[in-house]
């Protein structure tokens, strides 16, 4: 049985180019769907209507007040965009949301259908329990964004689309400048208009909130009781435009003037009205699903199409099928990343009873690097095992020199899976030396692999199946040092705990060699640094997440590289509310943990030197060739010179010192 349509097709546009509609009603057990311009309440009756018209002919009498109701509780409401239709649940019956889906994806592919309104507890556990946190609508990321959403929210009820609509709430805001634009109308529209506004800002809709309001009016100075009493459409004319200025006075009052005009450009206006469409919250960015992501990941986090388990199995997401059946599609193709199969499937295989996978791919890197080879592709993953209370986050970095970055060289396969492999053990040895001296990375880390096929440049090897590997760790819920906000240094207490575990990750960060590009950059707090707050809000710990460059530079003197580690200072002596203290501590806690680990080596100097001992060794670069290197510049360099070397570079403390 096909879907009956009542009004224009979902995306179907007018002469200009404008959506016929903006607003839809699916009623599941007709299997229709109401498109008629107006708003939700008008196409409910219009249904009833069409079923009472079909069963007239039909020799039957007219449905009861009580079949009305459940043709109306069965029902789910629906936005129109560009190419998107959403679908708002109701958190009490999420089965109709998922009924509504399941028949919309009769009429477009289930990638143009999304959902909103995902902050309600209910609605978020039901979406990821289906591992469908890819089907949740997200706000804009930028002002065109912002601004185009404001742009697109102008609705009609009956009359002209004079209104900017909020999707969740259901209310409309008329603007001053919208009202004002009333008045070269004729009589009879001027009054069906007014009529309009009167009639729909005394109501409230289904959620209980206005059907209109009045956009940064102040309430008190005008709202619907200024419409209250008057038949607009009864009026004289004479009467019915000395009204309508009236109406424009007190509203124009009521409005600070940023607000009087609608400008998109304006950054108050605009922020004011997308604030008033988004207000309530109800509709997310769809990265704060996964609590406690530090903020740099809320606007960078695309999720991806995975699978749900039903009675303990896994059911990939149909959406895959689509993308086997369209292979030229590109947007269809990046956005079924097979990789996030591979990643659920070797979650099912490891952790057994999952309730719910979802993954997710950031975007970009959140690091400030320079341009380099190789693979960046970085996933984080939100788990949860049956036993377990509370969802796990794991964060997935890809190789950046696997087998297909070999074959892309040129290579054969089976050196490309041996050196792959090799790089493998040397990203490893890496983490382990970082350890040893001092850094503080996340203390597990596991190598897994997905599968891929080769589509690379090496014509020899494309269209072969190749295994990539890849590195999952447990998500670090804190902040990028340089991702923190300037706010945060003024509590007291906060800027001196930043100080000092900055000062002690330098230290290790310098030991190790932390550099790109042969040497010529230090990589330090650039986005791999996280802070992690404890209970109290204070900094409690620093975590190196992804230890990259390190032993990058293992022969030059560290002096050196003494100004680089000023930096860090210096880029904080504005926004911290003392800059000497901020900066002495630094220094204090840098000196302290170089000595102590520069200690703890001639201590046990023989567990340091044999540590890497029956690795390959090298003098062209080989990890056990450079971790020698690193501990004899480790044990010759004298650490308060190289803490004076840093204070003469630290501005605040320079110039006190001249």
């Amino acid at each position: 049985m096909e879907i009956e349509i009542l009004g224009p097709q979902p995306f179907e546009r007018d002469a200009q180019g404008a959506l016929k509609s903006r607003v839809g009603t699916v009623f599941l057990h007709g299997r229709a769907l109401v498109t008629l311009p107006g708003i939700h309440a008008s196409q409910r009756a219009a249904y009833v209507e069409h079923l009472n018209r079909q069963r007239a002919t039909a020799g039957l009498p007219a449905l009861t007040p009580t079949e009305e109701a459940r043709a109306w509780d069965n029902s789910a409401d629906l936005f129109f965009e560009a190419d998107t239709i959403l679908i708002r649940p109701d958190p009490a019956h999420m089965d109709l949301a998922f009924e509504a889906d399941q028949l919309l994806q009769e009429l477009v592919s289930k990638r143009r259908i999304k959902f909103m309104f995902v902050v309600h507890e209910e609605v978020q556990r039901a979406i990821k329990e289906r591992g469908e946190c890819w089907r949740i609508s997200s706000l804009p990321r930028s002002r065109d964004g912002m601004r185009r959403l404001v742009e697109e929210s102008k609705v009609a009820i009956g009359q002209r689309p004079i209104y900017y609509y909020n999707r969740v709430s259901g209310t409309r805001h008329l603007t001053f400048d919208e009202f004002a634009r009333l008045e070269p109308l004729a009589a009879p529209d001027l009054a069906r208009q007014l009529q309009e506004v009167a009639d729909h800002a005394r109501t409230r809709n289904r959620l209980g909130n206005p059907e209109v309001d009045f956009f940064a009016a102040d309430s008190l100075s005008f709202g619907a009781r200024d419409f209250a009493g008057v038949r607009f459409t009864e009026l004289p004319e004479v009467a019915l435009r000395a009204r309508y200025h009236e109406l424009k006075s007190h509203f124009q009052a009521a409005v600070d003037p940023p607000f009087r005009t609608d400008d998109p450009r304006s950054e108050a206006w605009r922020n004011r009205m997308f604030s008033a469409l988004v207000s309530q919250r109800d509709e997310t960015l769809a990265e704060e699903i996964l609590r406690g992501l530090s903020p740099e990941f809320f606007l960078q986090i695309e999720w991806l199409p995975g699978g749900r388990f039903e009675e303990g199995e896994f059911i990939f997401d149909p959406i895959f099928e689509e993308a086997d059946q369209r292979p030229n599609d590109t947007e269809l193709q990046n956005l079924c990343d097979r990789k996030a199969r591979d990643f659920i499937f070797n979650f099912i295989r490891e952790y057994g009873d999952l309730e719910y996978v979802n993954v997710g791919r950031v975007a970009e890197s959140l690091s400030v690097r320079p341009d380099v080879t190789g693979r960046r592709g970085v996933y984080l993953a939100e788990l949860k095992v049956r036993a377990t209370p509370t969802p796990m986050v794991r964060f997935i970095r890809m190789q950046k020199w696997g087998i297909r970055e070999r074959l892309n060289e040129g290579k054969g396969l089976l050196p490309a899976m041996l050196e792959s492999d090799e790089y493998t053990d040397y990203v490893l040895d890496r983490r382990l030396g970082c350890r040893q001296l001092g850094m503080n990375v996340p203390p597990r880390v596991t190598v897994r692999r997905v599968g891929e096929v080769y589509t690379g440049a090496n014509a020899a090897f494309r269209g072969q199946l190749i295994r990539s590997p890849y590195m999952e760790r447990d998500y670090i819920p804190g902040i990028a040092t340089d991702k923190l906000p300037s706010w945060k240094y003024a509590r007291e207490g906060y800027a001196l705990r930043v100080a000092q575990l900055l000062g002690k990750a330098a230290a290790a960060n310098v030991i190790v060699g932390r550099t790109w590009e042969d040497g010529a950059k230090v990589v330090f707090d650039d986005g791999d640094e996280v802070v992690v707050e404890g209970a109290d809000g204070l900094p409690q710990e620093m975590i190196v997440g992804d230890h990259s460059g390190a032993f990058g530079e293992y022969q030059r003197p560290l002096l050196e590289y003494a100004k680089d580690y000023a930096k860090p200072v210096n880029s904080r002596l504005t926004l911290v509310p003392r800059p000497r203290a901020f900066a002495e501590a630094y220094l204090a806690a840098f000196l302290d943990q170089f000595l102590r680990v520069q200690g703890d080596y001639r201590k046990r100097r023989r567990a340091f030197d044999s540590l890497f001992k029956h690795r390959p060794y090298d003098r062209a670069g080989s990890f056990a060739f450079r971790w020698e290197c690193v501990l004899r510049r480790l044990d010759q360099t004298e650490a308060g010179a190289l803490a004076d070397a840093i204070r003469k570079h630290i501005t605040v403390l320079s110039s006190v010192a001249g």
